[in-house]
């Protein structure tokens, strides 16, 4: 509690940028809340490669699970600094470092962690101007200025608490400001792109002072949320305490107020050293290759937008939600060359009110929407479907229901189409495999997520080595998670990751349907409704009448061909039409 500022997860990504060489100094995330070191178990790129937005450079080994690490800017990977399987790396250590042009690669060939531990202590880089900003993200200096004055404290920054996080809303503080809290207590509760997440305090102490207010959406990690101190004493010191940093937060609001004219150039640089504001006007404005593509597309001036990222730097978010400062002209009615950006903002208002309703997008559906988008548009999908008899399987059903009802457990048809495609996943482990970029990854356990409908939007929690369980086991966990899941309580580790994936909507009366893959999952499997059919049969009749399944596997072809993804169907059915097979 000594230290005046402390990352107490880590944000997923964070960057030490050097305006001078324009490099990222890429830190080790906290990929789990409980995260506090981890393992680099290998890295999937090499010095001098190009990086895309969400390409995975490296898969690190937290407290819960191996995690695929991805980039959310274009770059090129200039220096690795933690070699593979190093074991126990600090959140927060520094492990590569990535520049935006390829040019600048040879210039760290050299480097090591000491040099640049060494060169972080003096940096030397070029004008003297620039060292002032480097400081912020090192967490000695700038408190040191404004901590000074104040008793020991702890300032809780937001979290990564999902690998594809990379903002938050904080739904509701679950303690007050002046209230004690012990280690595990729940501090708040927090709106991930996954679920809404318990955050726990993991040190006693007294809440001091609560920065960012219930409801606020969009916050960026590595934001101040909170003060924790030591002392109850020390609690009024902070009642006036403002976090320069807290400001960007609320800034989004009210950015049509100061969308003057004199003032985009400063808004470039929301440091708050003013020789920070004075460096854009005279140097570059630093973005990244895809926001200056973007913004060359749509034709934003990148001196009109105020940069998000490290040390100002201007992201593809920052461009996608630029609003140009045309709102302010429409007060002042003398400006005759604006009129064309006037209709525009009317345009919106003439529609008459109560015909439609703008809902605000979520993080979980801005996220779904994203995944979804990149597998479409990036894996090869095909699809395959059959019809699977279930008679024997509802019979053998009901009989077993009778036999656990004691128990309060109520198998469903669902639990026996999970443990029949995780047997069906190990008699062809093509279908259990993971396209890993450089690699295939086939899967030795079957992990089967399985798709909940929750009002937030769709969630896939996982039945962990589903192969080895009975049904009575999976049932409890499918409620269990299907639970926690509705209720917005699942954690990190129970939806992240998983090697194949169920989508079942039989319960709607829907016949069939195609899924999309889970990357970077193979396959996934559409179970529709059964229904009763004649089917032919050797007996007077010349048929049967049979409750019959229709069941798509979407296949990601790079993957499993098309030989491949029919023969674990035909296991598949082999399990179901003779479920007394799965005991073997």
């Amino acid at each position: 509690m000594g230290s005046n500022n402390r990352r107490v997860k880590g944000p997923r990504v964070s960057f030490r940028r050097s305006p001078a060489t324009c490099e990222n100094s890429v830190e080790l995330p906290a990929l789990s809340p409980t995260m506090q070191t981890g393992t680099i178990a290998r890295w999937e790129k090499k010095e001098g490669e190009k990086i895309n937005e969400g390409d995975l450079i490296a898969e690190v080994e937290t407290d819960k699970a191996t995690v695929g690490f991805e980039m959310l800017e274009e770059c090129y990977l200039a220096k690795i600094l933690v070699p593979e399987g190093t074991r126990d790396v600090n959140v927060g250590a520094v492990i590569c470092i990535t520049v935006d042009n390829p040019d600048l690669i040879p210039a760290f060939k050299d480097v090591t962690l000491d040099s640049l531990k060494a060169a972080g202590a003096a940096p030397s880089s070029a004008a003297s101007a620039p060292p002032p900003p480097p400081p912020p993200p090192a967490s000695s200096a700038p408190p040191a200025a404004p901590g000074s004055s104040y008793p020991t404290h702890l300032k809780i920054l937001l979290p990564a608490l999902s690998p594809t996080m990379t903002m938050g809303t904080v739904q509701r503080w679950e303690k007050k400001v002046g209230e004690k809290l012990s280690e595990g207590d729940l501090l708040a509760e927090i709106e991930t792109d996954k679920a809404t997440i318990g955050f726990e305090v993991q040190e006693e102490g007294y809440l001091a002072k609560i920065m960012i207010q219930e409801g606020t959406r969009d916050v960026p990690l590595g934001t101040p949320l909170c003060i924790i101190v030591e002392k109850e004493s020390d609690i009024a010191a902070f009642s006036d305490y403002v976090e320069t940093g807290v400001a960007e937060v609320s800034t989004p609001p009210p950015a049509p107020a100061p969308a003057a004219v004199p003032t985009p150039a400063a808004a470039a640089t929301p440091s708050p050293a003013p020789a920070a504001q004075a460096g854009p006007r005279k140097g570059r404005v630093f973005a990244s290759p895809l926001a200056k593509k973007l913004a060359a597309e749509k034709g934003i001036d990148l001196a009109q937008v105020s940069g998000s990222g490290p040390d100002g730097r201007i992201t593809r978010k920052d461009i996608e939600s630029f609003v140009p400062p045309k709102v302010a002209p429409v007060s002042a009615t003398s400006a005759a060359p604006i009129p064309a950006a006037a209709p525009a903002a009317p345009a919106p208002a003439a529609a008459p009110a109560g015909t439609f309703t703008d809902i605000p997008i979520s993080n979980i559906r801005k996220v779904i929407a994203q995944r979804l988008m990149q597998s479409k548009q990036t894996i090869p999908h095909y699809y395959l479907s059959i019809d699977v008899n279930m008679d024997q399987v509802l019979e053998l059903r009901k009989e077993l229901n009778a036999e656990v009802k004691a128990q309060n457990i109520k198998l469903s048809v669902n639990d026996f189409i999970i443990k029949a495609s995780a047997l069906a996943c190990l008699k062809v482990p093509e279908a259990n495999s993971s396209w890993m970029d450089t690699v295939i990854r086939q899967n030795h356990v079957v992990d089967v997520s399985v798709a909940v409908s929750t009002a937030s939007g769709l969630i896939t929690p996982i039945v962990f080595n589903a192969h080895t369980k009975g049904l009575a086991a999976i049932s409890t966990d499918v409620s269990a998670l299907a639970a926690k899941a509705r209720d917005g309580k699942l954690q990190p580790h129970e939806f992240q990751g998983g090697t194949f994936t169920i989508s079942n909507l039989g319960m709607f009366g829907i016949k069939n349907f195609s899924a999309i893959i889970n990357p970077p999952q193979a396959c996934i499997l559409a179970v529709g409704g059964s229904e009763k059919r004649l089917l032919p049969a050797d007996n007077e009749k010349g048929f049967d009448v049979a409750s019959v399944m229709s069941v798509t596997l979407s296949c990601d072809h790079r993957v499993v061909d098309g030989a491949v993804g029919a023969q674990w169907l035909a296991e598949f059915r082999k399990f179901l039409e003779k479920p007394v097979t799965m005991l073997l």
